[in-house]
């Protein structure tokens, strides 16, 4: 897979660029990088689309900056907006996770020109998100651990990530989210998108509510996510103009995309094929 650095601003991301045809803009969250999409990224390539996945700022082989309001999401929008232009794309597909879906939903509701069609994973229009109940509450009780500067860092990383292993419930693929993290400045960096975000102090004064997603949306949602509830994910039809579709993906953890590629992969593929146009 052929990636190369591009500077958007004032950072440089690490970005892989394959195949042709209408671009797929593939974004991923915490605590990943563009390989996470190793098992779409083929197929949607076989099927006759351009991928374009970043490593987004603070992960993977892209630059960390050290302030935490860098890892605000209207940045991280900048970051996307930037990227497009810089290839010369107006219009793309969006299929995003995690951190990566939060960017995606605002992109799309911001920038509806530049979103074609849009596959939302695990996370809920913000809208949706914010009038969460308890159970959504619970299950963030990491986002607080994470807003305390050199104790999370500490206590995630210690005993050869001990904490961090038992928080993934030790899936597959975490040494190499642990070799990732490794790098110089890069745990601090992917908790700073926490920082940044979820702030406490933010919730006394939130943003006003963002626009409804003009273009069409595919949320899906997997059984066995311990960090984000249903009900934020399915209720987002409220704030979607454009043709809606939900799937609930049984036998996935959080990271549904590695635990069921080949079911995640029909679902992108049918969906992107469902009323395709030219871009």
């Amino acid at each position: 897979m052929a990636a190369s650095r591009i500077r958007i601003g004032q950072i440089e991301l690490n970005v892989l660029d394959e195949g042709s045809g209408a671009p797929v803009l593939l974004l991923h969250g915490f605590p990943d990088s563009s390989r996470l999409w190793r098992h779409q990224t083929p197929a949607l390539v076989e099927a006759g689309y351009r991928v374009i996945a970043p490593d987004l700022r603070g992960f993977g082989e892209s630059d960390k900056p050290t302030q935490v309001q860098d890892y605000a999401i209207s940045v991280v929008v900048q970051d996307m907006v930037g990227l497009l232009d810089q290839f010369g794309i107006q219009r793309t597909h969006v299929v995003c996770h995690d951190w990566g879906a939060v960017a995606g939903w605002v992109l799309a509701a911001l920038a509806p020109q530049r979103v074609d069609h849009l596959v939302a994973m695990s996370v809920g229009h913000p809208n949706a998100m914010r009038a969460a109940g308890l159970d959504q509450r619970e299950k963030s009780w990491y986002m607080l651990l994470f807003q305390f500067v050199d104790v999370a860092e500490e206590l995630l990383s210690r005993e050869d990530w001990a904490f961090f292993r038992d928080w993934v419930r030790h899936h597959p693929e975490a040494d190499t989210w642990v070799k990732d993290l490794s790098r110089p400045g890069g745990l601090t960096a992917g908790l700073n998108w926490y920082r940044a975000n979820t702030a406490p102090h933010l919730r006394l004064n939130p943003p006003p509510p963002l626009p409804v997603v003009e273009a069409p949306v595919l949320a899906l949602w997997s059984s066995g996510d311990a960090y984000l509830t249903e009900a934020p994910v399915a209720n987002s039809a409220q704030w979607v103009r454009g043709p809606w579709s939900y799937r609930r993906v049984e036998g996935a953890s959080h990271w549904m995309q590695l635990d069921r590629p080949a079911l995640i992969n029909r679902l992108i593929l049918d969906f992107l094929r469902a009323d395709a146009k030219p871009s």
